[in-house]
């Protein structure tokens, strides 16, 4: 009979507690207490679908155009100030999209700056006078999701282009190849599975997003999610529209996996030359150098600079108490959860490398669908089972002790730190893997040729090679808990805010002065994130 593995059996348990909540919205959307089906294909589930579609594909069609231009650009082509704008290319990432939607409408409002200047040139008196486009609509939500998104296309579409060979080019040169064919026919196909990889990140993110088509009045899924739980107080119609999403999640992520298995590229030299660069001059240095300014200003100038405005003109929030509590919620509830998602990354890799049995390493590629599944949809998927587990719980610790305890899971951040390591396991997870495969597995084997119990070889053997990467998916996965929104409006304890949360609210009220403080936090926290990303791109 053979032994039992407990490093096997708690990676199986690790993995099963990632996938729970994404079978538990199955579960629950094919057994509701009431059927609202009919009801939701009849009426808004036709509309909530077209509007996810809609907002998906155009915001993945211009941030897949935005990034694989820029990066072309600046791997290609020598322009003014093309040192400094590769790297704040990614300066986007640090703006959620949420604040990109409160920080555009501010400024091009009606009382904004944008109008009122218009109103004060022309002398126009009232909007009577003129036409300017709806803010407040799909289009708008497009421009900031893509401007927030395209970086994601932009890191991977810059690495494939950085590691193509120039011998391609410059045949295609020698051919009579202009400019824009050897970007169409030569550099995007060759980076085609790169740039359909961030695509498909932009998409899901877009799926995720709450904060910024609820402030837009775009009804989406996720939002239509919000709407049937908390408004119509319906948890099953709200896991049936979680399943719509998360079918189209899984869609996504199909298509993306399909798509770079049957395209594939090698390099037949063994001396792969970069291409060189060329020297714009003239128009064209001007026009390449805006090209890239644009993105840079719509996603991460314009926000920033609107709401470090307004957090200098309303300094007295700064020493608001609840802006304290809410910077120690986010802190705290951040800071577990990152650190008990990598140890479970870290156990669960280990775990498989341990065990060498089929079951752990099919489910270890399964565990990172948490971070495609909708903030939204996780919730749903953990509040309602952990619920019912809650207070079951309560009766029975009142029945054998006669002390009422309350709720102990649902009513903690118990619920919140949950869907966190659920919802971004999958960067710890691919964090690990990476960094344990390149450990040389003769450096384990003689730790345990010496007497070296397993424990002993993680921590004496894996851990000091692989501090660094560890680390960095430590704060990778504490910037995006700072972020995430949907999840934590739906699990967080009464009165709870985060700075999420708080800036959201403080916004939905139009009252963006109270909220820039808060704002002007988490985008700091995502220069960190982005300054890693940048130093690790170098």
């Amino acid at each position: 009979m053979s032994k039992v593995d407990p490093w096997s059996v708690g990676a199986l348990c690790v993995a099963l507690i990632v996938l729970a909540p994404i079978a538990a919205v199955v579960w629950i959307a094919f057994h509701p207490v009431e059927n609202i089906w009919p009801h939701l294909m009849s009426t808004t589930l036709p509309r909530y679908t077209r509007n996810t579609l809609v907002l998906m594909l155009s915001v993945g069609v211009l941030a897949a155009s935005m990034g694989a231009v820029t990066a072309w650009l600046v791997t290609r082509y020598h322009f003014v100030g093309v040192r400094w704008i590769q790297w704040a290319l990614l300066l986007p990432l640090a703006i959620p999209a949420y604040v990109g939607a409160y920080a555009l409408v501010d400024f091009l409002e009606y009382a904004g700056p944008v109008q009122t200047g218009l109103r004060s040139l022309f002398g126009w008196q009232s909007s009577r006078d003129y036409w300017f486009p709806e803010i407040r609509s799909m289009g708008a939500a497009i421009i900031v999701l893509s401007a927030a998104l395209f970086p994601y296309v932009y890191i991977l579409a810059r690495a494939a282009f950085r590691e193509q060979s120039g011998a391609g080019e410059e045949v295609a040169r020698s051919l009579g190849a202009g400019a824009f064919a050897r970007f169409w026919r030569v550099g995007l196909p060759l980076a085609r599975p790169a740039i359909a990889a961030g695509t498909a990140i932009v998409m899901m993110e877009t799926v995720n997003d709450f904060g910024t088509v609820d402030y837009f009045a775009v009804q989406t899924l996720t939002t239509g999610i919000f709407s049937v739980w908390l408004e119509s107080n319906n948890a099953g119609g709200a896991a049936q529209i979680s399943s719509v999403v998360l079918m189209l999640v899984i869609v996504l992520v199909t298509m993306e996996k399909v798509s770079r298995r049957k395209v594939q590229f090698f390099s037949l030299s063994t001396r792969n030359r970069p291409p060189e660069r060329v020297q714009l001059t003239g128009i064209w240095n001007i026009m390449a150098f805006a090209a890239c300014l644009l993105p840079f200003l719509i996603g991460f100038v314009l926000p920033f600079s609107v709401i470090f405005h307004h957090a200098l003109s309303n300094m007295e929030r700064w020493h608001d108490p609840a802006l304290t509590t809410a910077l120690l919620n986010t802190l705290r509830v951040g800071g577990i959860a990152a650190v008990v998602t990598v140890l479970a990354g870290v156990f669960m890799v280990y775990g498989v490398r341990l065990s060498g049995r089929t079951l752990p390493r099919l489910l270890l590629p399964i565990t990172t669908i948490g971070y495609a599944a909708p903030g939204a949809v996780l919730g749903v998927g953990i509040l309602i089972p952990l619920a019912t587990l809650d207070h079951g719980l309560a009766d029975l610790i009142e029945r054998l002790t006669g002390t009422p305890t309350g709720l102990l899971l649902t009513g903690t951040s118990f619920a919140l730190i949950l869907a966190y390591c659920v919802r971004f396991f999958a960067i710890a997870q691919g964090a690990a893997d990476g960094a344990m495969g390149r450990v040389p597995p003769s450096l384990p084997l003689a730790a345990r040729s010496l007497g070296r119990s397993r424990g002993q070889v993680l921590w004496e053997v894996y851990a000091p090679l692989v501090r660094a990467s560890i680390g960095s998916a430590l704060l990778l996965v504490f910037v995006d808990c700072v972020k995430e929104l949907p999840a934590t409006m739906l699990l967080r304890p009464f009165n709870f805010d985060t700075l999420a949360t708080q800036v959201h609210e403080q916004a939905s009220l139009e009252n963006l002065g109270d909220a820039s403080p808060g704002a002007v936090l988490i985008v700091l926290v995502g220069l960190v994130a982005v300054g890693l990303l940048a130093r690790a791109n170098r």
